[in-house]
C-alpha cells in the first residue's frame, strides 16, 4: 500500500472514531442530567455502564478506560446532587460501575491482543504464499502473463492451488494444479509439486515425459506419510501442463485431470480439449498414459488457466459460475484487464464468500516482432506488477 493512500485511510478511520466517540459521551450527560432533574426515588445512574460497553466497540484500551472514568465522575457528580455521596445506593453503584468499566477494559485489551496476533499470523501466511506462489514474469519470450490466487478462507492468503512457468530454451512451459484438500497439508502438496516442475522443466523433451516425471515425484512424496496421514493414498493433483513455442504459431497441452483452458481467438472463445488423463500423484494407476495435444495459438490470442474454484463457484441459487459465456463479454481485454474482469465478476456471482481457493492465469502471445523489447517485470499472485529492481 502507498504510504499516502495508508495515511488517508488512517486519518478517516480516526474522523470516524472521533464522531462514534460522541455516542458514549452523549448517553452520560443525559443520562447525569436527567438522573439529577429526577426525584431522589428514580436512580437513573446505572444506566451508565452502557457507555464503557459501547466503547469498547469503536475504541481501543485507553478510550475504553477514559469512557469509564468519566462514566464514574458521573456517577459521583449525580451522588452529590441526588441525595448524598454517602448513601449506601450510591456508594454500590459507584463501586458496581467501576469494576464494570474496568471488565470493560480488560475485554477490550484481550480483543487488540488477539488483533495483534491475528494480524502477525497473516503477515506470516502472506509471505509463506510469496514463498510458494513466487511473482511469475509479467513478460516472458513472446507472451503476457497475467495471474491471481482467491482464497476461499477470508483470513487465509495460501492454499492448495497453484500455477508456475519455466523457460527452456525457446520454450515457455506453464503448470497450474490444484491439490485435493485442504490446510497445511495441500500447501506441503502443492510447494513439492512446483519444486518438482521447475527442475524437471529443463530435463524433459515433451510434456508427457514431464507429466510423467511429475507423477512419480507426487507418488513419492504422497508415500512419505503412509502410515502417517490416514488419506494419503487418496490424495492427488490435477493439473494441466502447457508448453508455448516462441516461433509458430500453436500451443501444446498435456492434460491430467484438470478443467480445460478457455481460448479466445478473433473475437470468440472456446474450450481447449485434449485427451484426458489421470491426475498426478494416482500410483495405483497405470502410468505413462499421458499425450499432448498441439493446437493453434497466434499472435494476440490469450488463454486463460483456471482452478475448479472457479468454474464450481455458486450463487445464492446454486448456480455454477458461467465463466466461457461471462468471458465473451471481454473478449478484447488485455490479460491484466481480463483477470481483473474476472476476478470481480466471480465475486459479485458469489456475492463475496468463495467455498474453494481459485486460481487465474491469463496468457497472451505477442509478435515476435515485439519479443526483443520484452522486459522483466514481474506479477505477484494478485495479479499486480511489481516494482522493477533496481541496478545496484
Amino acid at each position: 500500500m502507498h504510504p499516502d493512500q495508508r495515511f488517508t485511510g488512517t486519518w478517516q478511520r480516526w474522523h470516524a472514531t472521533r464522531a462514534l466517540v460522541l455516542l458514549p459521551i452523549g448517553l452520560i450527560v443525559t443520562i447525569t442530567v436527567v438522573d439529577i432533574q429526577t426525584p431522589e426515588s428514580v436512580h437513573l445512574g446505572p444506566l451508565l455502564v452502557v457507555a464503557p460497553a459501547i466503547t469498547v466497540a469503536i475504541g481501543g484500551v485507553w478510550l475504553t478506560g477514559l469512557i469509564g472514568a468519566v462514566a464514574v465522575a458521573a456517577q459521583v457528580v449525580i451522588a452529590v446532587l441526588h441525595g448524598g455521596l454517602t448513601t449506601p445506593n450510591h456508594i454500590s453503584q459507584i463501586i458496581g460501575l467501576a469494576i464494570l468499566s474496568t471488565l470493560a477494559v480488560i475485554v477490550c485489551l484481550v480483543r487488540d491482543r488477539r488483533r495483534a496476533e491475528l494480524a502477525q499470523v497473516r503477515s506470516v501466511s502472506e509471505a509463506a504464499q510469496r514463498a510458494l506462489l513466487r511473482p511469475l514474469p509479467r513478460r516472458l519470450g513472446t507472451l503476457h502473463l497475467s495471474c491471481t490466487y482467491l482464497a476461499a478462507a477470508k483470513e487465509a492468503r495460501i492454499g492448495g492451488d497453484l500455477y508456475a512457468v519455466a523457460r527452456t530454451g525457446d520454450l515457455t512451459r506453464v503448470l497450474i494444479g490444484d491439490v485435493r484438500g485442504k490446510g497445511l497439508n495441500a500447501v506441503g502438496e502443492a510447494a513439492a509439486l512446483m519444486g518438482a516442475f521447475q527442475e524437471a522443466a529443463h530435463q524433459h523433451a515433451t510434456l508427457p515425459a514431464l507429466a510423467g516425471a511429475l507423477d512419480r515425484s507426487a507418488c513419492r512424496y504422497f508415500t512419505q506419510f503412509l502410515g502417517v496421514d490416514d488419506e494419503a493414498e487418496e490424495h492427488f493433483i490435477t493439473a494441466l501442463l502447457l508448453e508455448i513455442p516462441d516461433h509458430g504459431c500453436v500451443a501444446r497441452l498435456t492434460h491430467c485431470g484438470h478443467p480445460p483452458p478457455l481460448l479466445i481467438s478473433r473475437g470468440q472463445v472456446r474450450s481447449v480439449r485434449s485427451p484426458p488423463a489421470p491426475p498426478l500423484g494416482m500410483c495405483v494407476l497405470t502410468r505413462d498414459v499421458r499425450t499432448s495435444h498441439t493446437f493453434p495459438f497466434g499472435a494476440g490470442d490469450t488463454l486463460l488457466m483456471y482452478t475448479d474454484g472457479l468454474v464450481e463457484a455458486r450463487d445464492s441459487s446454486g448456480a455454477f459460475y458461467p465463466l466461457e459465456e461471462r468471458l465473451a463479454l471481454w473478449v478484447r481485454c488485455h490479460p491484466d484487464t481480463l483477470v481483473e474482469c474476472v476476478q470481480r465478476d466471480l465475486l459479485a456471482h458469489t456475492g463475496g464468500a468463495l467455498r474453494d481457493d481459485a486460481a487465474i492465469l491469463a496468457i497472451r502471445r505477442t509478435a515476435m516482432a515485439h519479443a526483443a523489447h520484452l522486459g522483466s517485470e514481474l506479477v505477484g499472485s494478485d495479479g499486480r506488477p511489481m516494482a522493477e529492481l533496481k541496478h545496484r
